[in-house]
């Protein structure tokens, strides 16, 4: 459960972008979308290796700007 303490006299739009914060740090969400439909192994691993790769060759284009 997320608490989010509100002092007097605080905004109340500033609570909400903090329980948003909070709520997203959880990942909920995205654990939630990830549920909807199994993924093999074999195909998880094979998108890890993609994205990867794409980490390493943007990493590789920033050092060589």
């Amino acid at each position: 459960m997320i608490i989010v303490p509100v002092k007097e006299g605080e905004n109340i739009e500033r609570a909400l972008k903090k329980f948003k914060r909070k709520f997203e740090k959880t990942g909920t969400v995205r654990e939630l979308r990830s549920r909807k439909a199994f993924v093999k192994r074999s195909v998880q691993r094979r998108d890890k290796v993609k994205k990867a790769i794409y980490r390493q060759q943007m990493q590789l284009l920033e050092e060589n700007n």
